[in-house]
């Protein structure tokens, strides 16, 4: 907040400085000898005139965190990415046109802020612990899969104010996503797979042209929007064009491979079979399946070869079948986030389950259930349990309680004589 033009040399002897905060100045260059300052830890730049900077700052080796926000740079110097401890760099409100590749070098960066630039394309940023990016308010038109696959490590992506008509079906790519901020875009349609990023909470649409999803549905929320998405994926059979990605099972039951290796979708729903062929599973052996839907079969056990998929699978739909009981070997599967086994014949579930410790939302509707299952109370991840349409006679609140996450809870048509008090105690649930 002075009126300094240029950085006195005299700063840049301090040696042992730790912090330099030169924001709201009227500074057009630095000098070079600023990477004297080598155990500076914090540099804050933002709000100056600064056109360039001085190839020196890459000297900078402490640096944990670089503010360059309301400048007049054009682009990012390539001794960036020798500040290799840098956990924060804001360069907004710039006029960058393009990020170089060299910033992936930048091993400790964990949060890039690019918001009112110039940029086109997406940063091609494969940085290893990237967990924040904010694009907002640039001119990107379209997302590309080349793009997403260097930020696997994402939490929070920000592409508001874009010009963004498309997302790629390979958005699962994303698989650590928790926030995704579309807002005021041209999409006009999302891709199904958006619903299977095991991780998305937050979903933004808010000023789209989005057709075919009603107006009511995305005012609904995040989990009402992906639920609606997850029931749109259909086992489409390969156009005739892409027949060398699809194989015929003896069975005449095509494998999408399109879906196992791109989607890391196994499909096999509406066959009204008694198992599932062993093709099926072969074609999908190491391809990082992490949804699979057997629905709407007369399967009457679980099949047993989904252990195969252990390590990598979180959803599993089981529903529509004849299941009389509920395999241990499901308990197997330690990265089930989302299980459903509505419209299946099961009077109870293992208490093996209880090892499912990421187990978010369980689906029992219309099932044998004459009490609420004793293994749920003990699976404190969970958040949304349906059980609408059972036998239920009774709920133990007191043990309810102690599910901290629970925020849904469906007992609808059961056999309850009465509403527990207690339930009142249950704050999470809304």
């Amino acid at each position: 907040h002075n009126q300094l033009r240029s950085l006195p040399v005299e700063v840049c002897t301090l040696k042992n400085l730790r912090s330099l905060t030169l924001q709201q100045n009227l500074l057009e260059s630095l000098p070079e000898v600023l990477g004297q300052l080598e155990n500076l830890i914090e540099l804050d730049l933002s709000n100056n005139h600064l056109k360039d900077l001085p190839s020196s700052l890459g000297r900078l080796t402490c640096l944990q965190k670089l503010n360059l926000c309301h400048n007049k740079l054009s682009c990012l110097p390539d001794s960036l990415a020798q500040l290799t401890n840098v956990k924060l760099l804001d360069c907004s409100n710039n006029h960058l046109t393009e990020i170089p590749a060299s910033l992936s070098e930048m091993l400790a960066l964990e949060q890039l802020y690019l918001r009112h630039n110039k940029l086109r394309l997406l940063p091609k940023l494969p940085a290893p612990v990237l967990k924040e990016l904010y694009v907002g308010n640039n001119q990107i038109e379209q997302v590309e899969t080349e793009q997403l696959a260097c930020l696997t490590t994402m939490s929070l992506l920000e592409l508001r104010d874009n010009k963004i008509k498309t997302l790629p079906e390979q958005i699962t790519l994303l698989s650590t996503l928790t926030r995704l901020d579309l807002t005021n875009n041209d999409i006009t349609t999302l891709p199904a797979s958006l619903s299977l990023l095991p991780n998305l909470k937050v979903l933004l649409l808010e000023g789209n042209p989005l057709r075919g999803i009603r107006r009511d549905l995305l005012t609904k929320g995040t989990n009402e929007l992906l639920k609606y998405l997850r029931g749109r994926i259909k086992e489409e059979p390969e156009r005739e064009d892409e027949g060398h990605t699809a194989m015929t099972l003896p069975s005449q039951a095509r494998v999408n491979v399109h879906n196992i290796k791109t989607l890391k979708l196994l499909v096999y729903s509406e066959k009204q079979a008694g198992s599932i062929p062993d093709e099926l599973f072969d074609a999908a052996i190491d391809q990082g399946v992490t949804t699979v839907n057997f629905s709407k079969n007369q399967l009457t056990s679980i099949p047993p070869r989904l252990v195969e998929f252990q390590s990598t699978m979180f959803d599993i739909n089981l529903g529509f079948n004849r299941l009389i009981c509920c395999s241990p070997d499901i308990c197997k599967l330690l990265q089930l986030i989302h299980i459903d086994l509505r419209n299946n014949q099961l009077t109870d579930l293992p208490s093996e389950m209880k090892n499912l410790t990421k187990l978010c939302s369980i689906i029992l509707n219309y099932n044998r259930f004459k009490s609420f299952p004793e293994v749920l109370y003990q699976i404190v991840s969970l958040e949304t349990v349906l059980l609408g349409n059972n036998q239920v006679g009774g709920v133990d609140p007191c043990r309810l309680i102690k599910l901290v996450h629970l925020s849904t809870l469906d007992l609808s048509n059961n056999d309850l004589l009465n509403i527990p008090p207690e339930l009142g105690l249950c704050t999470s649930l809304r």
